[in-house]
């Protein structure tokens, strides 16, 4: 099973670090933000198989989406000794103390796919993320090209002071901007989960002429989107027709909604963020490398055209 896993991930093209095998293990600790979707499940999946790979002792805290359990983690891993942290932050405020915590024993820490606000930068040493406000940007250039620069858009924003949500939102408001006759006409966090984005498009459905007044739902994550999907259908409408669906991640289950025509378009998100970091921590403890502050991952526009064989391709993961 292990090495289909592995397998599996090296099909998505995500190849092991060359010479990154240590004399003495290496420990690293996870402070994850919890198991809210089906990209964060594969981030973590995927977290694991590269520390199998680099030889990595990878422990992982599941914060349950709160902020003081991530904090509580980074304590004990600092106790622990550990020779790194990585950190998918919740939030993006209220990091300094710990951080500092972490500078001063030494222990450096690496955000992942998350940034934080901080007027300190040297408080972590490197963040691996894509550019989020890029992933608005593109998934609103893509639905004005679907509608012809014009559409009603209520919108599923994630958790409420996370960066993603903060500059997916960003991004997307910057493309539509150009648009006089593209206005978002609801919005309200569903906070990135599937439930969230169900009960949220539940919501503006009823609000809106049971949904006959809405062109569009755009998602900041794929899950809230098929959330978006399911309340669509329950109200005896057609998710990707009667109202088109946009989001942002690019999980399996979105691809598959593009393939059965009830979705329009994500832009991937790729979940391999520990592979990343974990080179540059072994690089940076092995030999005083140090990386690059802002380590970015790319950021990929998928539509229905491809849809089937995306699917195929990256369901082995999650």
């Amino acid at each position: 099973m292990k090495l289909n896993r592995i397998a599996a991930v090296t099909a998505l093209g995500i190849m092991a670090a060359a010479g990154t095998a240590q004399a003495a293990e290496m420990v690293v600790g996870f402070a994850q933000v919890g198991s809210e979707s089906g990209w964060r499940a594969a981030e973590t999946k995927t977290a694991k198989l590269r520390a199998h790979q680099d030889k990595v002792n990878l422990r992982i805290s599941d914060a349950q989406q709160k902020q003081e359990n991530e904090i509580k983690a980074i304590r004990s891993f600092v106790a622990q000794g550990v020779d790194g942290i990585l950190l998918a932050p919740v939030v993006a405020t209220g990091w300094d103390s710990v951080l500092r915590e972490a500078r001063d024993a030494k222990v450096p820490v690496f955000l992942l796919d998350r940034q934080i606000d901080t007027s300190d930068p040297t408080l972590y040493t490197a963040a691996v993320t894509s550019d989020t406000v890029l992933e608005g940007h593109m998934i609103g250039d893509h639905l004005a090209k679907l509608t012809n620069n014009k559409c009603r858009i209520v919108e599923l924003q994630g958790t409420v002071g996370s960066s993603p949500a903060i500059n997916r939102k960003k991004g997307f408001e910057e493309a539509i901007a150009a648009h006089p006759d593209m206005k978002i006409v609801r919005s309200q966090s569903g906070d990135f989960t599937r439930s969230g984005g169900k009960t949220v498009m539940e919501s503006f459905i009823k609000a809106e002429d049971g949904g006959k007044n809405i062109c569009a739902v755009f998602a900041h994550n794929d899950d809230m989107g098929i959330g978006a999907i399911q309340a669509i259908k329950e109200a005896g409408l057609k998710p990707g027709k009667d109202i088109l669906v946009v989001s942002i991640d690019g999980v399996p289950d979105m691809f598959k909604a593009m393939a059965n025509g009830e979705a329009n378009g994500t832009v991937e998100l790729s979940p391999d963020m520990a592979g990343p970091a974990l080179k540059a921590l072994i690089a940076l403890k092995s030999n005083g490398t140090e990386p690059q502050k802002w380590i970015k991952t790319p950021s990929t526009l998928y539509t229905p055209a491809t849809a089937a064989a995306e699917y195929k391709r990256r369901a082995p993961l999650y």
